[in-house]
């Protein structure tokens, strides 16, 4: 049965606004939280045993060494020293990447070839740690929450113990409230991640200007963000590219710092192999 919209959206964005009581970084965006960082670590590290104990990790030394280095440079600029930062290859051809709370980033070795360099592994690596800072994840189980499923069901739904609980998590959304109010802030969250991931990059000395043409090459391949926007949950191409460009001159002012106080930082990136 699906929500009615009428009176659903006013009442859940009263709610919203009520209880935002987190702030993104850099983007200054209140947040819903009804999560401690606390309890999404502990999601996080969970799901990420999980997620190693059932996937095959690569055994390339150098697909291993280039995103352990650039994974090591932008969470040293992240200020989360407190999170048990790890970066891990998947032998998979999905051309995609991933992040869990607490400071855990996943490449599949698919999307290798289409990072081309380090600075390609630098715009997604920004990307997803920008998710992990924003607490996109804490966040959006709080939408959950705030949309009547109970804090138990959904931990049974994460942690995998019951592919049944994950059904009736999806049922009790309706599909009014899924694209009325769930995708579009996925949308919000990928274009906020791409935004604040440029910053990351170039903060650890990465230009920035590399991600525009990452997303160039992820588009020729028919990656993540083609389709119909509005049912999808992440940005079309064309409007990703453009968020990016708008966003270029903020993150421009870092990487000149970034430069200035270490030169050596210009030099050719090295590429993926």
């Amino acid at each position: 049965m699906a929500f009615p919209g009428r009176f659903i959206y006013p009442t859940l964005a009263l709610f919203l606004f009520v209880f935002a009581c987190s702030t993104v970084p850099y983007t200054e965006r209140k947040q819903i939280m009804m999560l401690s960082e606390g309890e999404e670590e502990k999601v996080g590290q969970s799901l990420f045993t999980q997620v190693k104990k059932e996937s095959r990790i690569s055994q390339s030394p150098e697909y291993n060494a280039l995103v352990n280095e650039v994974g090591r440079r932008i969470a040293s600029v992240a200020e989360k020293p407190d999170y048990q930062w790890e970066f891990v290859v998947i032998e998979d051809k999905s051309r995609n990447a991933f992040a869990l709370p607490g400071g855990k980033v996943a490449f599949y070795t698919g999307i290798m070839p289409v990072c081309a360099d380090e600075n390609g592994v630098a715009t997604v690596t920004g990307h997803e740690v920008a998710h992990v800072l924003a607490r996109h994840g804490a966040e959006r189980m709080s939408q959950q929450q705030a949309l009547a499923v109970g804090k138990a069901a959904l931990f049974a739904a994460i942690d995998g113990g019951n592919p049944a609980t994950m059904e009736a998590i999806q049922q009790a959304y309706g599909i009014g409230a899924q694209v009325g109010v769930l995708l579009p802030y996925s949308r919000k969250h990928e274009s906020e991640a791409d935004r604040i991931g440029l910053i990351l990059m170039a903060k650890a000395g990465y230009n920035p200007e590399a991600a525009v043409e990452f997303w160039k090459r992820m588009a020729a391949s028919g990656g993540k963000g083609s389709g119909i926007e509005l049912l999808s949950t992440h940005p079309s191409d064309e409007q990703r590219i453009k968020g990016l460009q708008a966003a270029l001159p903020e993150a421009m002012k870092y990487y000149q710092t970034a430069i200035a106080a270490n030169p050596a930082l210009q030099r050719p990136p090295l590429a993926v192999r």
